[in-house]
């Protein structure tokens, strides 16, 4: 995988090298076998987190390392292209510190968010709801003051480190119906009424367990409320622009490892007297998923290079999610074809990569809400 690379700083580049170092010992060799037991890498992440990479686009007072999105997001793809549930992990953490880091008052960051991002404890984003994914502002799960704390009564769903999580963002209703009457709560793990359930049975990622996450008058301190009663629907839209360039940077790494993989095999494969990839029809695709990749990095780049700048991201991350993700499903497809029979069985990881890419097209908001967010900017003009 042997990306070119313009960084910004020697230090980013000194990221990157240990980063892909870290990758290459901790993650790469790995993966199979955990995929394969569906056993979480929790030790993985602790390794991630002892070496600064759980909190890297967060302020250094907290215990962050203030890298721009630019180079986090490199990160992200340097790690998915070993072991896409550990950058997921990682993106996930990075989307669960958001509320705090950006909307909590500085006596909550001081208190909390130095041992978020220190990398001992890992947290978990609860947006989603059985019976609404894509509509958000139509939750049911409800906080009712009473007292010094909420008390909280509902049921998130498809929340990622669910079970294995030590802090809670719990976006619930303080108000009325709308977004208007969304709030945002943070809990630890050991709050009473916290309930994590069964795993679901999903597709890929099965390292990376999702769950529902049942809330029975779980008690929450009024001091963890971040951003004020009504303030939670402009947080979680905010953090998923962010989560959505994660997902992107994710993508991208994957596809990269598909095509590499296919590109391996492709040379050393010999049909009719020569290597496949010399073969036309086999090449020019290859070549098109080439470019689609850097495409695909350039245009999560750029959106990263506006956040970085202060400037509007939301439509350009909205363009990076859907388009890279959207490669990832074609050039993972395409490289269990590129194998043949051996692409269908699990010998090889191209069988893997296919059925993780598809999730990508669905966490943060699926493609079709992409789509609409772009559309809806194009027609206000």
């Amino acid at each position: 995988m042997n990306v070119d690379r313009i960084l910004p700083t020697d230090e980013a580049r000194d990221l990157l090298d240990l980063t892909t170092e870290i990758a290459d010992r901790e993650l790469a060799p790995k993966a199979a076998g955990f995929e394969q037991r569906a056993e979480f890498p929790r030790e993985v992440l602790r390794t991630l987190g002892r070496a600064g990479l759980l909190g890297l686009p967060y302020p250094q007072e907290h215990g962050g390392a203030a890298q721009p999105y630019e180079v986090y997001l490199q990160v992200l793809e340097i790690l998915a292209g070993r072991w896409l549930a550990v950058a997921e992990a990682v993106s996930v953490h990075t989307l669960s510190c958001y509320p705090l880091a950006q909307f909590g008052t500085d006596e909550q960051r001081g208190a909390l968010l130095p041992d978020m991002i220190g990398g001992e404890l890992l947290g978990a984003y609860c947006l989603s709801e059985p019976q609404g994914g894509s509509d958000a502002a139509a939750m049911t799960t409800r906080a009712v003051r009473d007292g010094d704390g909420y008390v909280v009564s509902g049921t998130k769903a498809w929340i990622t480190h669910a079970q294995v999580a030590d802090f809670y963002n719990i976006f619930c209703r303080t108000g009325g119906p709308g977004p208007k009457g969304i709030s945002c709560l943070l809990a630890d793990r050991a709050t009473p009424g916290i309930h994590p359930q069964a795993a679901e049975r999903t597709m890929g990622l099965h390292a990376s367990p999702v769950a529902q996450v049942a809330f029975d008058d779980a008690r929450v301190p009024a001091e963890r409320l971040i951003g004020g009663e009504g303030v939670g629907f402009t947080i979680a839209m905010s953090a998923l622009d962010s989560g959505r360039l994660g997902i992107a940077a994710c993508a991208v790494g994957l596809a990269q490892a598909a095509l590499d993989y296919a590109i391996g095999y492709a040379r050393e494969r010999h049909q009719f007297g020569r290597a496949i990839i010399e073969f036309q029809g086999l090449g020019f695709n290859l070549a098109d998923h080439a470019t689609q990749i850097s495409a695909a990095r350039a245009l999560m780049l750029a959106a990263a290079r506006l956040r970085d700048a202060g400037r509007p991201y939301s439509i350009e991350a909205a363009k990076a999610k859907l388009f890279a993700t959207d490669v990832a499903m074609r050039v993972t497809t395409d490289a269990v074809q590129v194998l043949g029979g051996a692409g269908y069985v699990a010998d090889h990881p191209v069988e893997r990569y296919m059925r993780e890419a598809k999730v990508l097209q669905i966490v943060e908001g699926t493609n079709q809400i992409q789509r609409l967010v772009i559309s809806r900017a194009l027609a206000r003009g």
